[in-house]
């Protein structure tokens, strides 16, 4: 049986990027991601909207990246997998699990002035992107594949 596990996200930080190292060097940044959505509700006659909390962790350079440029409300578009973490309460001694995304690839959206951050390829006010990738730094990612993708900075 074939699998697939895609996930694509645009949405904004619900916080600034929590980056830190593990012992072999590498960056490992967590991020929350909050995503919209709108529909109009023809029973009631009114717009809706719900908003999704994501929590996301970054690798490698993709890390640092987003470390150092993304804020609180910056948008970002987030390309990457879903995982289940899985840990033991250390409270209740319950077994506990919450779905993420792993993010394999980043890219910032809009500029200097949305939602603070800055953008690498400086100079835009808006409308700017950089990407950056993670695929080369999952050698030291808990689990899952990677496809040995250079990183573009």
């Amino acid at each position: 049986m074939a699998s697939f596990n895609k996930v694509i996200l645009v949405g904004n930080l619900t916080r600034d990027p929590e980056v830190r190292y593990i012992p072999s060097g590498s960056a490992v940044a967590d991020i929350g991601l909050a995503v919209n959505r709108t529909w109009f509700d023809k029973q009631s006659n009114s717009r809706k909207e719900e908003t999704t909390f994501v929590d996301i962790t970054l690798w490698g350079r993709t890390a640092e990246i987003a470390g150092e440029y993304l804020s609180k409300g910056r948008s970002v578009l987030i390309e990457g997998r879903l995982q289940m973490d899985t840990w033991q309460d250390k409270e209740t001694g319950k077994n506990r699990s919450k779905l993420k995304v792993i993010g394999e690839q980043m890219t910032m959206l809009g500029g200097r002035g949305d939602g603070g951050g800055g953008s690498p390829g400086g100079g835009r006010s808006s409308g700017g992107s950089a990407q950056a990738s993670a695929d080369a730094f999952y050698d030291d990612a808990p689990s899952g594949d990677h496809d040995g993708g250079d990183v573009p900075f």
